[in-house]
């Protein structure tokens, strides 16, 4: 495994005439786990689309486990998102698949493996999610934590080398939490493999996170461990750490001076 799980250079991405990275650089070490957080609207998602090559930025380099995805074609593409995986939001079970059978998709359709053989992983992997017995249930019978284990149990299944999370702890009662968070942080370690944890939860990231990927209007705001992150006075680290009201990130929308407003009537510049 390389040193570094992903790197960007000088990445800059717009879309529909406004730019959502400006410029940004960042070399994220292997083997840890990353938390990628910040206001919502300010690209997380976008960032691990452009991470897993399914957008490609206007300006930059994007190397991911030792590729540089500007340089790929799509076979080559294709073989690196095998080493990488995804457990997304809203779980994204096949609803018409028991768990087992969700769990052994990839390994049928991906690896094609021998059912015997898919059988014993498929078992192994859901032992360790807590799930085993529940191999013959339908989506529809989980629990919300339990729907989300299955996920899990699915995305690890191939033996990642970057394991990517969107929101993995929205929606969890206390428990299932405290599950999630244990199987996390116990599954980087236990396979050697990196993660990368897109969240809004700062409590649950900073139980797990080696690092937080702080971003900001188009920019990589901070990026270091969740203690120095807690104990910095950047004032807009300390407005999102510490939950401010008031800070760079602010309450109004842009909008012409309200008082100008109110003296120009309906001919006021709204641009």
């Amino acid at each position: 495994m390389t040193e570094t799980v992903v790197c960007l250079e000088n990445v800059r991405f717009a879309r529909g005439g406004r730019t959502i990275f400006d410029d940004i650089s960042v070399e994220i070490a292997a083997g840890e786990i990353t938390a990628i957080m910040g206001p919502s609207g300010t690209g997380k998602t976008t960032l691990m689309r452009l991470i897993t090559g399914q957008l490609q930025p206007q300006q930059g380099k994007i190397t991911v486990l030792g590729e540089d995805i500007g340089q790929l074609n799509r076979k080559q593409l294709m073989q690196l998102r095998r080493r990488i995986s995804m457990m997304f939001q809203n779980n994204a079970l096949f609803t018409d698949m028991t768990v087992g059978e969700n769990v052994a998709f990839p390994l049928k359709e991906v690896l094609n493996m021998d059912q015997a053989l898919i059988d014993i992983i498929v078992s192994l992997k859901l032992q360790t999610v807590g799930l085993r017995g529940a191999a013959h249930l339908m989506p529809s019978e989980l629990s919300g934590g339990m729907a989300r284990r299955a996920a899990l149990a699915r995305a690890m299944v191939m033996e990642p080398e970057l394991m990517i999370y969107d929101e993995p702890f929205t929606g969890q009662d206390p428990i299932s939490l405290a599950m999630l968070t244990s199987l996390v942080k116990n599954l980087n370690r236990g396979l050697g493999m990196s993660s990368l944890v897109v969240s809004h939860d700062l409590v649950e990231v900073c139980r797990i996170a080696d690092k937080i990927l702080l971003l900001s209007a188009g920019k990589i705001a901070a990026y270091d461990t969740p203690e120095r992150l807690m104990a910095s006075d950047d004032p807009l680290v300390a407005q999102f750490f510490h939950g401010y009201a008031d800070g760079p990130v602010a309450f109004h929308y842009p909008a012409v001076d309200y008082r100008q407003e109110l003296l120009g009537g309906e001919d006021a510049d709204h641009r």
